[in-house]
């Protein structure tokens, strides 16, 4: 069993959301977080004065997964979060000691899904 978090641009969320759903991954938390990168955040004009853009605005989906679903997790990311510029984002796939389904009690692989 995998934990992966992916942080994503806000405007790349549904075609990812769409490309996860395709490989019938349908378990995913979403939050909106802000944090940068190497690009150290992009001013922005605020009431005619500009203010430091010091954190931007992402999204972290987070997914348990798994194991054979890792890849195509991290495919289907890959393929709606691109875009090829800088602060598309990162993914991060990390073990997952337990899982446990709150309504059965249930553990392990069988309590992802």
């Amino acid at each position: 069993m995998k934990y992966i978090i992916a942080v994503i641009q806000p405007d790349r969320m549904d075609e990812v959301l769409q490309r996860l759903a395709e490989k019938e991954i349908h378990l995913v938390t979403a939050s909106n977080v802000v944090g940068r990168g190497r690009q150290k955040g992009i001013g922005e004009v605020y009431r005619s004065h500009k203010e430091a853009g010091s954190l931007l605005r992402k999204i972290k989906l987070e997914i348990g997964v798994n194991d054979e679903f890792v890849q195509p997790t991290i495919d289907a990311i890959l393929g709606g979060g691109r875009t090829g510029k800088v602060g598309d984002g990162k993914i991060f796939v990390l073990d997952m000691a337990e899982c446990v389904r709150i309504r059965t009690g249930e553990t392990g692989s069988v309590a992802i899904g």
